[in-house]
């Protein structure tokens, strides 16, 4: 509409759109991670808002390791411009740290927007529930009494 972009305006000398795109990842994918994580595994307190945050963040790394091993395919001057770093020798580390704070902005704003107890709840999902330490034996005990109560099912 000024005829000058938003770039120009602001006296960026990279188009950031790219950034903006793994912020909204981070605030769009982690919601939906979390209900799979609290629906599946029955994660709650700090589980259920850690959980999806590392998520956003392991799928957010292989990405950048994918774009990575494609310029290793492409190589040379196709290499660099499919990889769009724009000079910023950090730019991967930026967009997974973007990506991380979309993930962490919507999780804080689920606990927010639910009003719970959150000190309750969170201290009780990282309360110890067994004492006794699980060596070998006594997985395999367990495994043993799991298998028997399937058969007798």
């Amino acid at each position: 509409m000024t005829g000058r972009g938003l770039n120009e305006r602001l006296g960026w000398d990279r188009n950031h759109y790219d950034r903006l795109i793994h912020l909204s990842y981070g605030l769009l994918i982690a919601y939906p991670v979390r209900e799979i994580v609290i629906r599946v595994s029955r994660a709650q307190g700090f589980w259920a808002y850690l959980l999806p945050v590392l998520v956003v963040i392991v799928t957010s790394i292989i990405f950048e390791l994918l774009e990575w091993a494609a310029v290793i395919v492409f190589g040379g001057d196709l290499g660099i411009a499919y990889l769009g770093t724009q000079g910023d020798e950090w730019d991967a580390q930026k967009d997974m740290l973007l990506a991380a704070i979309g993930a962490t902005l919507v999780v804080a704003g689920v606990n927010y927007t639910l009003d719970r107890n959150f000190t309750r709840e969170w201290m009780e999902s990282l309360r110890v529930k067994r004492r006794e330490p699980l060596g070998e034996v006594a997985i395999a005990k367990m495994l043993a009494e799991k298998r028997k109560s399937e058969i007798s099912e």
